[in-house]
Formats: C-alpha cells, sequence, structure tokens
C-alpha cells in the first residue's frame, strides 16, 4: 500500500534504532489514522518485537521511565520528548469485562494488531514496510466507518470502555458505526457498569464535543440514557409549545450543537433535564415548565457530583460552578436596558465573563427553537449584548464591592455588627442599581440615617 506518513524526528529515530538493532518496530493506531486522514497526529505511539528488556538495552544511553514495564511499555525522553514504545503483545482473559487478567509479549505483529479494539486503530507504518493493515482500516478510513476488529460482540465484551471509544470516535471523526458493530454496542451497553466512571465522563465529554455529535447522541441515546438515566424521561417527551418544533431530547442536541466550547456545551446538554418534571399545561393546551432552570440546576448539580465531571479534560471546579449557574439562570428574562443588564449582572457577581456566557446559551437555546421567533429573539441579544458592553465600559456598580460604602462604614455609624450591616448593603446596592440612589459614600451616608 503506498501511503507514505511522516513520522517526526525522534520517533522516527526510535524506530530506527530498533530496526538496526535486529526488531521490528514502527508507529501504530491512533497516529497513523490521522495522519491518513491528513490530520497532524498529537501523540506518536511505537509498537515493537522487542521485548522490554531489550528496548531498554536498545536505549541504554538514554533516560527510561518504566512505570509501564509489567504491560511492555518503557518510555524513552530524547531531546526532551517523551516516546512510549510497546511490546507486541496477546492479551489474557478479560474477567471483569474491563482489563486483560494478564499479558503475553509476543514477536508477531499480526497477533499484536488482532487484539485491538477498532480497525482504524490496528494500522501499523514504518517506512521499511510501509503500510501494514490486516484488517483494512484504511479502507474504512476512507469510507468513514468505524468498525470492530474481528467479531465485535467478542470485542465489546472484553472491555465494555470500548463502546464509549467507538461511539466518541464516530462522534469526533464524522464516521458511521458499521452495523454489527453498533448492534453489540447495544447489546453490550450494560456491561458499562464494569467501566468507572471517571472514564465514563471523559468519553462523554470528548463525545460532546464531536462535529457529529448531535446525531451519534440521537443514534446511541439508549446508551447515553444508560450511563445518564436522567436524560431517558427527555427522549420523545413533545413540549407543545409555540416557541418549540423539537421534543426535549432534539431540542437539548440542537442546543449543544450550536454551543462553542466544552463549558456551554455542558451547559446545553442538562440545561432542560428538569423539564420532563416541571410539564404543566394550560386550559388552551399549550405546554409550560415553570421554574425548570432551577430544578434543572439542582439536578445536574447532583449528576455531576456523580459523574465526577471535574476529571474531563478542560473542566475545573470553577468551570463546574460556572455550568450551573448557567443553567440556573439560562431562562431568565433580560430586558434591553441599562438597569435590567445591571441587576442580571449583580446577580452573577459582577462576573462578565459569565453574563456573556449567558447570552450564548440564549442564542444557542433559541436556534434550537421555533424559527418563526428566532429573528426577533436574536435582535434582542444583540441589543442586550450592546447594552452590556456600554455597562462594563461605565464601570458601573453591580456588586457589593463596587459599592462606595462598606460594612466598617456602617459600623462606624453606629449599625451593630452582624447580619443587619449586609441587609443595610445589600439594601443599598439594589438602590445604587435601580438608579434610586448614586454611588457616593455622602449619598449612601443620608440613606444610612434616613433608615435608622
Amino acid at each position: 500500500m503506498n501511503i507514505k506518513i511522516n513520522v517526526p524526528k525522534n520517533p522516527a529515530l526510535a524506530v530506527r534504532m530498533l530496526v538496526e538493532a535486529g526488531f521490528e518496530a514502527g508507529v501504530v493506531g491512533g497516529c497513523c489514522r490521522d495522519a491518513i486522514m491528513g490530520e497532524i497526529p498529537h501523540d506518536w505511539d511505537l509498537c515493537t518485537s522487542a521485548m522490554p528488556d531489550e528496548i531498554q538495552a536498545v536505549f541504554k544511553e538514554f533516560r527510561q521511565l518504566t512505570m509501564g514495564l509489567k504491560h511492555g511499555t518503557v518510555v524513552i525522553i530524547i531531546e526532551g520528548e517523551d516516546i512510549e514504545i510497546t511490546t507486541y503483545r496477546v492479551d489474557g482473559e478479560y474477567s471483569d469485562g474491563r482489563r486483560p487478567d494478564n499479558v503475553i509479549f509476543t514477536r508477531s505483529l499480526a497477533e499484536d494488531l488482532s487484539r485491538r479494539d477498532y480497525t482504524q486503530n490496528a494500522i501499523f507504518y514504518n517506512d521499511f514496510k510501509g503500510i501494514v493493515d490486516p484488517f483494512n482500516g484504511v479502507a474504512d478510513i476512507k469510507n468513514k466507518v468505524i468498525r470492530c476488529v474481528g467479531n465485535a460482540d467478542k470485542r465489546l465484551k472484553e472491555d465494555a470502555l470500548r463502546i464509549l471509544r467507538g461511539i466518541r470516535f464516530a462522534s469526533i471523526l464524522g464516521f458511521e458505526v458499521e452495523e454489527d458493530t453498533k448492534i453489540a454496542m447495544f447489546t453490550n451497553k450494560k456491561l458499562l457498569k464494569n467501566v468507572s466512571i471517571e472514564r465514563i465522563t471523559v468519553e462523554f465529554s470528548k463525545m460532546l464535543q464531536g462535529k457529529n455529535a448531535i446525531n451519534i447522541l440521537n443514534e446511541f441515546k439508549e446508551i447515553i440514557g444508560f450511563i445518564i438515566p436522567e436524560t431517558k424521561a427527555m427522549m420523545g417527551f413533545e413540549q407543545n409549545n409555540p416557541y418549540h418544533i423539537y421534543d426535549v431530547w432534539k431540542h437539548t442536541l440542537v442546543a449543544t450543537n450550536k454551543a462553542q466550547d466544552l463549558v456551554l456545551k455542558l451547559t446545553m446538554f442538562f440545561h432542560d433535564i428538569a423539564k420532563p418534571s416541571c410539564y404543566t399545561i394550560d386550559e388552551k393546551g399549550v405546554g409550560h415548565f415553570y421554574g425548570h432552570g432551577d430544578i434543572s440546576s439542582k439536578i445536574t448539580a447532583k449528576i455531576f457530583r456523580r459523574m465526577k465531571i471535574t476529571n474531563a479534560e478542560g473542566i475545573s471546579g470553577s468551570d463546574l460552578k460556572d455550568i450551573i449557574e448557567l443553567i440556573k439562570y439560562h431562562d431568565i428574562k433580560i430586558e434591553p436596558r441599562k438597569k435590567n443588564v445591571r441587576k442580571i449582572l449583580s446577580k452573577l457577581e459582577g462576573n462578565e465573563l459569565q453574563f456573556q456566557r449567558l447570552l450564548s446559551v440564549k442564542r444557542a437555546d433559541a436556534l434550537a427553537q421555533s424559527p418563526d421567533k428566532l429573528e426577533n429573539s436574536l435582535k434582542e441579544i444583540h441589543m442586550i449584548e450592546l447594552i452590556f458592553n456600554e455597562v462594563v465600559s461605565e464601570k458601573y456598580c453591580t456588586t457589593l464591592k463596587d459599592l462606595a460604602i462598606n460594612g466598617k462604614d456602617l459600623i462606624h455609624l453606629g449599625i451593630p455588627a452582624g447580619k443587619e450591616v449586609g441587609i443595610i448593603l445589600n439594601r443599598l446596592l439594589e438602590d445604587v442599581i435601580d438608579e434610586k440612589l448614586p454611588n457616593e459614600k455622602s449619598d449612601l451616608v443620608i440613606a444610612i440615617k434616613n433608615l435608622s
């Protein structure tokens, strides 16, 4: 097969040193897939017929990391770069449905490739042999197909995490899952109970960010419902509201697809999760979901604790708090007036980025609603954005820290230390935001004396 992969300098050097020492070696897996697709690989994984001790001997002049030695992996450090090299191996039985009980090292490349999960990851390359592709992974890449190596049912029973990996690949790469592999995924979904919640969360977060997420999450909604049971009530739940053309689940997927980054995608995926439990219908047959934002935020907080969501790459504890807050306020009415914008900014503790995110949430929500309401919704969001920029440029008081008076000042004026200080400060802040008072210390002092 006449495919040339340009392996970078340091991994190429490692391959050449192993080959010159009499062993077979090359790059394997995701890096080959990405290179064949014309993408730039982020990681270069090497495999070889050399046993672990032989790898160490070949690279005796280099610093080595050997934490993965029992699994056949040696990390060689070349010019500050970690090069991971793994001996060809055959996996033993998977009695826990997650990891092999043992691994057996082998000199056979064919045996090593045959144990891998998907055909796209069972491709080997070096400059001496070219592409080695016994399971037609190159053809599957070109045809945009996700297919298990060998028997799909057996492969997924060995390690249930492969189910989510396959769905994630389909979402990110824009591929379709081949029929036998898809059937095996559904058949074995309950085996996901053997997978740690941290690994499930990492795969789910990556799925959300795929270019084909909207279709793949819908196609595999039974599996999503298994890992996040709270989503099942959303599926097929009609909204019966003139603002909506989709059921709750489809609206959620379209809104998630319209969001730009992981924080916003997580927000949109969970923003309406309480809708089925909040549903009421009026005398005209119109559906309503009063209070669903607040209840959705509480449900999501519980789900995030269970899923240990901060284990997902790119999500911090601070992001977690912001997501919960965005869900809580996603449906709040923001009027295109300075006073109202300041009030909402105050609710967000003056967090300007969070206000901008809230507008992004509202935009994604609108884009997943009825098209005949869209133009007006987007115009209003744009107006609010312009007003927000003015409010920010004016550096107007929106939080207690911006107030021209503080707790010490109140105590000095004879207000007893304690709850009353906070109550008075918050009342003053509200009056300043409502433009009933200027944010001037002298005016605030007079107001305090009038309260006494």
